[in-house]
């Protein structure tokens, strides 16, 4: 089979199986299965592949066919400029989190030496953008789950970044000493009462403790919201990721911070919270 058939056989398959954007994938899984890039596609449109390559080229569609997120099957995903391995231990890091790490950046100016705790940080994306910004930071990274911590370990040592990161398997900030600059979190903060708004492929394949937090959504901010209080250091900031249905909720969790603001994303969806320590 040519390449450009085996593209263009692809297309309707994903289609019919309501794969949103079935050329983008059709393009992604095959730059996978022959390790290229897309200008490879069609400078090499004559190709045959082999019979090898039809086979996993095949698996990998029937995989994304029944929802498997492209981002497992092929084991990568881009966050901040990084290349990140991925695996169903872990949520998919997405650009909206991004938003994330520049109100981390718009708080401090990159030469701080500064004390950052990434709470449940899975894939290690959070901790990454961060170290990458801010070499002379001191990072630490916590998860309870040891798969995601695995993950997190190795995308550190892909970008050479281990002595800016620290982990620790925990629930949220329980037993880190010391006091910390920044506590950042993107929780789960999904309530499992909107579990049907979610998207199909999140619920069945991303790992469901790093998106619901319990039936309102707001369970886990608001055991991380008091330990963020005793761990900070004075004028610390607590940065987290939330969403629109939450906003309001976690607002009012935070009365008696200061500095509150919460920031939309680029479809002008909250998405960013900010908060600085209350003064004693």
């Amino acid at each position: 089979m040519k390449l450009r058939d085996a593209l263009s056989g692809a297309i309707p398959r994903l289609t019919a199986n309501k794969v949103p954007s079935p050329r983008m994938n059709a393009e992604l899984l095959l730059m996978f299965t022959l390790n290229c890039d897309r200008a490879y596609l069609f400078a090499h449109s004559e190709r045959e592949l082999t019979a090898e390559e039809e086979s996993r080229y095949d698996a990998a569609l029937a995989e994304r066919s029944r929802g498997v997120p492209a981002q497992y099957i092929t084991g990568h995903q881009e966050f901040w400029g990084m290349d990140l391995i991925v695996s169903p231990a872990v949520l998919i890091p997405r650009p909206e989190t991004e938003h994330v790490i520049e109100t981390v950046l718009e708080l401090h100016p990159k030469s701080s030496a500064l004390r950052i705790a990434d709470v449940g940080t899975g894939s290690g994306c959070i901790a990454l953008a961060l170290a990458k910004e801010l070499p002379q930071a001191e990072i630490h990274a916590t998860d309870i789950s040891s798969a995601a911590l695995e993950i997190a370990r190795a995308n550190t040592a892909r970008h050479q970044l281990e002595r800016s990161i620290h982990f620790h398997q925990t629930d949220l900030l329980e037993g880190l000493s010391g006091r910390f600059d920044i506590v950042v979190s993107n929780p789960p903060y999904v309530g499992e009462l909107e579990e049907d708004a979610v998207q199909l492929e999140v619920r069945k394949f991303e790992p469901r403790a790093a998106v619901f937090a319990g039936p309102t959504g707001t369970e886990v901010i608001e055991r991380l919201i008091p330990q963020a209080y005793r761990g900070l250091r004075p004028d610390g900031w607590l940065v987290m990721e939330i969403s629109g249905t939450i906003a309001e909720e976690v607002g009012k969790l935070l009365e008696g911070w200061r500095n509150v603001q919460i920031k939309p994303d680029l479809q002008s969806i909250p998405r960013v919270v900010r908060a600085q320590t209350p003064r004693t």
